[in-house]
């Protein structure tokens, strides 16, 4: 199973999409600072996540939300 998740800020008014199989660790790397595109946001709030059986209709997801409706949508969560 392929996750697709968003994370924002807690501190500034950023919020990051993006894909990975084990989440937990990955919010760790972000929360951190492991990953250099995120590092100068952190910490993180998760406020979205799907789980996708493979990793083609993962990507179409994460592509949607990193659109700017898709942003749209994920502010108002």
């Amino acid at each position: 199973m392929i996750n697709v998740y968003a994370i924002k800020s807690l501190k500034r008014d950023y919020i990051y999409v993006g894909m990975t199989k084990d989440l937990s660790a990955r919010i760790k790397r972000h929360d951190r600072g492991y990953e250099r595109t995120t590092k100068p946001y952190r910490p993180f709030k998760l406020i979205y996540r799907e789980k996708f059986p493979d990793r083609k209709e993962a990507r179409k997801k994460e592509k949607y939300l990193k659109s700017g409706i898709g942003k749209e949508y994920l502010k108002t969560l």
